[in-house]
């Protein structure tokens, strides 16, 4: 398969996790995702690993409303979520439903060609995706990183560089990267890197700054 998709440059990823503290999460997550598309974001994927499956429906269904005709909403691990939200696709995990059959799931149910991304962690994983039927890889953590509790060993620039010479597939790079050092993940091969923690404080200022650093 050879995707035809074009990323943006910068991906943000929404952790439902960030925003258990806040006293009204159901307003906190749409108003977070206003701040990114009033920042310049066009692509949000939305990441809930909680149990909690009728808040993540809900907030989806607010997501859905707020991003339509501005800005491309993706939903992490959960092929039924992309579904009941009319989200713009999937992003898949090692451990998830497999790509091919969360693509015939997708495209019976809607009829249109919805994203469908897929993560990597080291070369072998990378390579052995090259035949899925999916529209971008991502691979990492490229960095050190905070937003998971287990994870996978760090793949540095020098794995960006490999996994771009073993891909002709859009890459998104992930994992502990910031305004200080994205440019360097771009200038190893990156179409495209996805950040979490580097937004949650000023999130329209952050995506402004990563737009303008990325361009």
């Amino acid at each position: 398969m050879i995707s035809s998709i074009q990323l943006p440059r910068l991906y943000p990823i929404l952790d439902a996790a960030r925003f258990l503290l806040e006293t009204d999460p159901l307003a906190a997550i749409p108003a977070f995702a206003e701040e990114l598309m009033q920042g310049g974001a066009t692509l949000i994927q939305y990441r809930n690993k909680s149990d909690d499956v009728r808040a993540a429906v809900e907030h989806l269904r607010q997501l859905r409303e707020l991003t339509r005709g501005r800005a491309r909403l993706i939903v992490n691990d959960r092929v039924d979520m992309c579904l009941a939200a009319e989200a713009d696709g999937v992003h898949l995990g090692q451990d998830d439903l497999p790509p091919a059959s969360a693509r015939r799931i997708l495209e019976a149910a809607s009829g249109t060609h919805a994203w469908v991304g897929f993560s990597t962690h080291n070369l072998a994983q990378l390579k052995a995706a090259a035949a899925l039927p999916v529209d971008y890889l991502a691979i990492g953590p490229v960095f050190a990183t905070s937003s998971k509790a287990h994870p996978d060993p760090v793949v540095g620039l020098q794995g960006v560089r490999e996994a771009r010479q073993a891909t002709g597939r859009p890459l998104v790079a992930i994992g502990g990267i910031t305004r200080g050092n994205c440019r360097s993940v771009i200038e190893a091969g990156a179409d495209c890197v996805a950040i979490i923690s580097d937004l949650v404080e000023s999130p329209r200022a952050a995506v402004q700054e990563f737009l303008r650093i990325l361009r």
